[in-house]
């Protein structure tokens, strides 16, 4: 498959580029991308959530009422689950949500959601570029000049570049990444891959590796 490869301000270069069959052009599966969605999400959870059981809760150490003669249910701590302000019954505790997925899964997983940007054309090429300091109002115009200013979009650099990074950091809808480092949820949390020349021969020489 062959793209043109599109200036910043949103003119055709009048170059294209060729995308590697084994990279952008496997049979997607979707399987294994749910799978690696999955596992990022759970790798976001901090697992911290906590409440008291009866044990924790303080105080509870004097009987609240007499045993016997007041008509209700006999009590040993006024901390008791069912009094209020007493303990939580199977509460949350803290846990690690951690997962994990094999290299080879992850490959795949991230070559399919590729595949799967191309086969529905969801995917530009854009030269290298780079801004004099952060300015958010020059990447705006990048993006408008490209008709990506509406909607969500993973730009893809070959090397960090804290200026774009910067400037595209407070504009909604837009991600920036580095090739080798965006994951199967960048590419699928998306609506467009806008991908700087660079960082798709970075990108490709990922997947060889």
């Amino acid at each position: 498959m062959e793209l043109d490869v599109y200036k910043k301000d949103g003119t055709k270069s009048g170059e294209k580029v060729k995308l590697s069959e084994e990279i952008f052009g496997v049979e997607p599966n979707h399987h294994l991308i749910y799978r690696a969605v999955r596992t990022y999400l759970d790798n976001q959870r901090q697992g911290t959530s906590k409440v008291k059981t009866r044990a924790e809760v303080r105080g509870g150490g004097k009987k609240p009422f007499r045993q016997k003669h007041t008509g209700m249910a006999r009590q040993g701590t006024s901390r008791s689950p069912v009094m209020t302000g007493g303990g939580s019954i199977f509460g949350p505790v803290p846990r690690d949500y951690t997962n994990a997925l094999p290299a080879g899964m992850r490959r795949l997983a991230r070559k399919s959601a590729l595949s799967l940007k191309a086969r529905e054309g969801q995917i530009r090429i854009v030269e290298d570029f780079s801004l004099d300091g952060p300015k958010t109002r020059t990447m705006m115009d990048v993006l408008k000049a490209l008709d990506l200013a509406v909607g969500k979009t993973l730009l893809l650099l070959p090397k960090p570049d804290q200026n774009i990074v910067k400037s595209g950091r407070n504009i909604p809808g837009l991600n920036i990444a580095q090739a080798d480092k965006a994951s199967t949820y960048d590419f699928v949390n998306t609506q467009v891959l806008l991908i700087q020349k660079s960082a798709l021969e970075v990108l490709q020489n990922t997947f060889k590796n």
